[in-house]
């Protein structure tokens, strides 16, 4: 399935059902009177999220989301059915917009959240309700009311503790997988990954990181160079960031500035977050293991003297999975409480006050869920 990142639906909510127009006949009763029961209220179309759901593309093919509508109304005061609810999955971290107004109707976050985005329309009255001293005989009823209708725009922002950013070739989708289970695109050329991957590193310890390979970013992608903006919102949500760069770059403090200034151009607040660099394809330096330690050496001194304020500073090779060791065991001391990744795993109650806890520790870094 092709990954989707942002999609416009219509939602409808079930029409109510008709209310009966009906008198009752028995046997020696051949004017009992009116006795319609009322229509069935119509479903509500409800979002929810669900871990299962990494993308919006199962909604290429379906644009239109209606509930059930409810039954109509019988004889003997029945009521008819209520319409079914239409339950709509959506990934977690999807933003829901309404189309017309653009104002944001919610966000939803937390593992099995849920809005609902149209009601159903209300079932009509049966005759039974207009019968009085005048009118003993109402041969009238209600008909239902229609159900509510939205144009919505799905966004999603990916959910994430570790957020992979670096120049096309940086080797983030080699890194990613070395780190993971991760399937990513693995070429020598730039713009391998034109789509985000997910990626969960787990440790001995039964910890779990949820990390994000975001597609390449080159100067000037604020104003729509190279992918543009299409994939910056993806790195919003993250609480850390991880700086991949070649090792063998002409000026690697130049560019980790480059790469912040474009993620601060889309949000000064992405510079608040911890961040990581990786000086990674150590082993391209002819395989000399002391000339690689001596190139990595000068290249994070002139991080340190460019004082850009990362808060370490590794060299890996993840083609070779060199010192992979080293960066997970860094990864998981900048979340000593509980992750992103970790609350999938947990439902109700408790996974709510971690996600409590997530949002809590984004607010000090000055950025809210």
């Amino acid at each position: 399935m092709s990954f989707v990142d942002e999609i416009e639906i219509c939602v409808r909510g079930g029409h109510g059902g008709a209310g009966s127009s009906h008198f009752r006949r028995e046997k020696y009763r051949p004017k009992a009177g009116p006795d319609g029961g009322d229509g069935g209220r119509g479903g509500d179309v409800i979002l929810q999220a669900r871990s299962a759901y990494q993308s919006l593309g199962h909604f290429k093919n379906r644009k239109v989301f209606a509930a059930d509508a409810g039954e109509p109304g019988d004889a003997n005061q029945c009521t008819g059915s209520n319409g079914n609810d239409l339950i709509v999955f959506v990934p977690p971290g999807t933003e829901v917009i309404d189309a017309d107004t653009d104002e944001i109707v919610c966000d939803l976050i937390g593992i099995d959240s849920r809005i609902t985005v149209v009601r159903g329309g209300k079932g009509g009255l049966g005759n039974v309700h207009f019968a009085n001293s005048v009118n003993q005989a109402p041969t009238y009823a209600q008909s239902g009311l229609p159900g509510e209708e939205r144009n919505l725009i799905l966004r999603l922002k990916l959910m994430a503790d570790v957020g992979l950013v670096g120049l096309p070739n940086a080797g983030k989708s080699t890194l990613i997988a070395a780190l993971s289970a991760s399937k990513s695109r693995i070429a020598d050329y730039p713009f391998t990954t034109l789509i985000p991957h997910l990626g969960v590193l787990e440790n001995a310890n039964y910890r779990r990181l949820l990390l994000a390979d975001i597609p390449g970013i080159i100067e000037g992608a604020h104003h729509g160079a190279g992918l543009g903006l299409s994939f910056l919102r993806h790195i919003e949500r993250v609480r850390a960031i991880v700086y991949v760069i070649d090792v063998q770059s002409m000026d690697p403090a130049a560019e980790l500035s480059m790469l912040q200034a474009e993620l601060a151009s889309y949000s000064e607040s992405l510079l608040a977050r911890p961040f990581i660099v990786v000086l990674n394809k150590m082993d391209t330096i002819d395989y000399d293991e002391e000339l690689a330690k001596q190139t990595a050496d000068d290249v994070v001194e002139k991080l340190h003297n460019a004082k850009l304020g990362a808060h370490d500073i590794l060299s890996v090779s993840a083609k070779e999975k060199w010192h992979l060791d080293r960066l997970k065991q860094t990864l998981f001391e900048h979340f000593p409480g509980p992750t992103f990744a970790e609350s999938l795993l947990v439902h109700g109650e408790e996974g709510e006050h971690i996600l409590e806890e997530i949002a809590q520790d984004n607010r000090e870094q000055g950025e809210s869920l």
